[in-house]
């Protein structure tokens, strides 16, 4: 069974710190990383750069709000409006804490919305309990049809 995580983060800072957040707390799940809202939008419905290619159905999304190209928004909006896509659970990781953005957030669907903490023992106890929900303890559609 692929339990493929798509962690779309444009910050190379960022995404050291959440690949090694996941892998210090023994996350053995494929990430795949995406750039930008854009190329988020390509793997998850194989267009673009990945046209002819399966489109990813990742376990779980990890998505960044401030993206170039496309935004964090717009690419929870297109994935909320894909019969393919709706269903994957959606965490936004975001250095916001804007109620704006929580509001939009939730607003377009996203499950769970996390404010990326500073710290990096804090972060890697945030990535630990989103790890272990998400992946371990959360039934999905289609975790449910992959076991059968």
């Amino acid at each position: 069974m692929n339990r493929t995580i798509l962690l779309v983060e444009d910050n190379p800072d960022d995404e050291f710190l959440a690949l090694r957040a996941l892998h210090k707390n023994n996350v053995a799940n494929e990430v795949i990383v995406a750039r930008d809202g854009m190329e988020a939008l390509e793997y998850l419905f194989g267009e673009g750069a990945r046209a002819g290619k399966p489109p990813l159905q990742p376990e779980v999304i990890l998505l960044d709000l401030k993206l170039p190209k496309i935004d964090g928004i717009e690419v929870l909006r297109r994935v909320r409006a894909d019969e393919r896509t709706r269903r994957i659970p959606t965490v936004i990781l975001t250095t916001s804490g804007e109620t704006v953005d929580i509001e939009a957030s939730y607003d377009n669907g996203c499950n769970s919305y996390i404010r990326k903490p500073v710290d990096f023992e804090q972060f890697i106890e945030a990535v630990r309990q989103l790890g272990l929900y998400w992946l371990v303890l959360n039934k999905t559609a289609q975790s449910d049809t992959l076991a059968s």
